[in-house]
This record gives C-alpha cells, sequence and structure tokens, in this order.
C-alpha cells in the first residue's frame, strides 16, 4: 500500500505521529518560505497573508460541510473553549468524557462557579440530563483513538436542550466531520490538516451561539482596518467576530496544506489511514499485545508499550507514548511498508 502524496513529503524517518503533529506539505512550506522572504524584504507579505486567512477559512469551511461565515480563526483550542466557557451562565453543568484532551476540558474546569460531570466516553450520551448546558467531547480521543458516538449524543443533548462542543482536532483531515451537527466545534490544523501550528478553527451556529467575544481584537471588527484604536465600533456580522489575530505565516502555508486535503478527498484519505492502523491492530495482536478497543480508528493505542517509544525513536522510527501507552498515528504519507517497520523494531 503505497502513500496518497505523492512527491509532496520526503520524511528522512520512519514517521507514525500525526496524533502529535502531522508533516507539512512540499506546497506549504514552499508558500511559508516566500513569505517570509518577502517580509524579510519589506514586501507586503501582510496584504498576502491576510488574503490566505480567507482562503484558509473557505477551504476548512468547505472540508466540514458549513458556509464559511461560520468558521472563526484562531491559534488555540483552549482560547476559543475559554470564550465559551465564558459564556456559560454561573451555576451551568458541563458534561465531558474521562481523559478528554485538557486543552478542552480545563477551560470549563477553572471556572469554579460551573458544574463540570465527567463520565466515560461510552456513557456521554446517556449521562446527558435536564440542566446539561454543554457536552464537550472529542470527536476522536487523543490519548487512544477511540471514536465519539457524537450522533447518539447530538440526539440525547437535543433532547435535553444541551449545546454540544466537538473537538474534532484528532479528526478533521482523515474523519468524516459534518460542523453543522454540532452546536460549536474547534479544531487545530497542525495534525491532520498538516498546517503549522499556529492556525486553529472554531465553527458556530448561524446565530453565532450566544457567545461574547471576549477576546476580540481588531481583526473581530466588520471593518477591521477601521477598528484599530479604542473599542471595536462593530463587530462582524459573521463568525469572524471570534477571530484571534492570526499567525500570518502559518496561514499562508495552511491554504496549501488544505488544498491537498481537498484534492485527496477525506473519504480517499480515511480509507487509507485505516487500513495502515488495522494493519498494524493485527501485527501487534500476532505480536501478543491488546491494542485499546477503537474500531475504525486511524490512532491505535497498545497498553504496555508506551516505554518503547524512546528505543522506537533510536531506530528512526517515531510513534507517541500517551498515558502510558504506546499510540501510532497513520496518515495519508504513511505506507504498508512502514507499519512493517514499526512491527519489526518491536518484535525486537
Amino acid at each position: 500500500m503505497e502513500s496518497l502524496s505523492g512527491a509532496e513529503f520526503a520524511p528522512q524517518t520512519t514517521y507514525l505521529n500525526t496524533a502529535s503533529s502531522g508533516l507539512i506539505p512540499a506546497r506549504s512550506v514552499t508558500a511559508m518560505k516566500a513569505a517570509l522572504d518577502d517580509a524579510a524584504a519589506g514586501g507586503p507579505a501582510a496584504d498576502v497573508a491576510f488574503e490566505a486567512v480567507e482562503e484558509t477559512r473557505a477551504a476548512y469551511a468547505r472540508i466540514v460541510g458549513v458556509p464559511a461565515d461560520r468558521v472563526a480563526t484562531g491559534g488555540s483550542v483552549a482560547v476559543f473553549a475559554g470564550m465559551i466557557a465564558a459564556s456559560l451562565p454561573s451555576g451551568a453543568e458541563v458534561l465531558t468524557a474521562e481523559g478528554d484532551f485538557s486543552s478542552l476540558v480545563n477551560p470549563f474546569a477553572v471556572r469554579r462557579d460551573l458544574k463540570l460531570r465527567i463520565v466515560p466516553l461510552e456513557e456521554i450520551a446517556d449521562a446527558v440530563r435536564p440542566g446539561t448546558a454543554l457536552v464537550a467531547v472529542s470527536a476522536a480521543q487523543s490519548a487512544d483513538g477511540r471514536i465519539a458516538d457524537l450522533d447518539a449524543i447530538r440526539t440525547a443533548a437535543r433532547a435535553h436542550g444541551a449545546r454540544t462542543l466537538v473537538d474534532a482536532s484528532q479528526a478533521t483531515g482523515w474523519l468524516a466531520v459534518n460542523a453543522a451537527d454540532a452546536d460549536y466545534t474547534v479544531s487545530v490544523g497542525f495534525k491532520w490538516l498538516l498546517c503549522p501550528r499556529g492556525v486553529t478553527f472554531l465553527t458556530v451556529p448561524e446565530d453565532l451561539g450566544g457567545l461574547t467575544p471576549v477576546f476580540a481584537g481588531w481583526v473581530a471588527g466588520e471593518k477591521p482596518w477601521d477598528s484599530c484604536y479604542g473599542p471595536v465600533a462593530e463587530l462582524a456580522h459573521s463568525a469572524r467576530r471570534f477571530d484571534e489575530s492570526p499567525s500570518l505565516f502559518s496561514y499562508v502555508a495552511a491554504r496549501h496544506s488544505l488544498s491537498l486535503i481537498e484534492e485527496l478527498g477525506t473519504g480517499a484519505i480515511a480509507a487509507h489511514d485505516r487500513a495502515l492502523a488495522d494493519r498494524f491492530r493485527a501485527g501487534v495482536i500476532e505480536l501478543g499485545h491488546t491494542p485499546v478497543a477503537a474500531p475504525g480508528s486511524a490512532i491505535v493505542s497498545v497498553p504496555g508499550l508506551g516505554d518503547a517509544a524512546p528505543r522506537l525513536a533510536e531506530r528512526d522510527v517515531y510513534v507517541s507514548a500517551r498515558a502510558g501507552n504506546l499510540r501510532a498515528s497513520f496518515h495519508l504519507y504513511n505506507t504498508a511498508a512502514e507499519v512493517d517497520r514499526l512491527l519489526e523494531v518491536l518484535a525486537g
């Protein structure tokens, strides 16, 4: 099984660690270097970069199936989650999953006047109850790749009048994500979307979800260049009112990274990634280990092997150690030969 990516990537190692950070395509690296060179020479780099933010916003909107005016851009899931947390009334109950990623959970935990209730991932839908204000959950768990039953969670939330916040950071780019199915979604770009760090997205409902743009600066204005001084007179009429001031050069690269995702298609990427993950699951079971059950996931977590990650790195095979487990993740630039290489080194 060959990679899907052709000449876009040329890794010098066996890199099976997209769940930590994705490789950046050649087209994105070239664009970012050119923008940096232009900035160093005194060229109009900022103008080009702000155009790139809008192109990236539009591309992400197409990937997750919502209009671009429902997408905000920024640099951090925690900031967007914090804005949602700040918009909740005192005493509101937030339901989340055991062991979910801290950037999603902690912004609610630090608001001591909220009621944070944590249950096992598989019990989230059944745990929604009258009085639950928000269900915050990752589409795919960072630690072990388990995929949330978002349909059941959405149905339960709607039945009880709760909103939903889905962190798609470990999903968008390989797993079909329909942002219209959730009230809010957040996703970093530096994993499965192959962007540099500093690229993050928020989606909101058509009515903007009742959020207060507590982090709004000048870029959140309806006319940003007329909003540079004093209070912003008119916030953007779209989700752009929630924008953070962007990491411009990262977005110059990001629009090219997302173009690759769109060219290949999430369906083809998912089939490729899942086939490699299944190959690894089967191989590691033959070695006598039992991976965490995460059917259909591109992320495979193996208890008892977390301490193997440094030994693998010495052989130029890169995975992660998470929650005491070995975590391998497979994306469009990976091949069956690389899966076999990982299994060979694990076998010793």
